[in-house]
């Protein structure tokens, strides 16, 4: 596929980015680098290739789930400007 300036131009317009005329030629040219990038990934061969997270393996550290600092609540909600209930109140904002 060949970008031409016309369809340049018509990219950075839908793209909302103002190009002068004088610099579509660079910027077609530019695109038909990244489609010729694209296609040479295409042609690489993955077929053995196991999918993968990160370059090197790794695995995330993990701990228990468990609640280490519970149990709080009374302390939490002292910091609140209006509490009820157990809850943190808050003034209503839809009618």
């Amino acid at each position: 596929m060949s970008i031409d300036i016309e369809t340049a131009r018509r990219v950075a317009k839908l793209a909302r980015i103002k190009v002068e005329d004088d610099a579509l030629p660079a910027l077609a040219h530019e695109f038909n680098d990244i489609l010729g990038f694209i296609e040479q990934l295409g042609e690489v061969d993955v077929d053995d290739v196991e999918p993968m997270t990160s370059v090197t393996p790794m695995r995330l550290k993990r701990r228990e789930d468990v609640i280490t600092d519970g149990d709080q609540q009374d302390k939490v909600l002292s910091n609140a400007p209006d509490a009820r209930e157990g809850f943190f109140a808050v003034p209503k904002v839809v009618e």
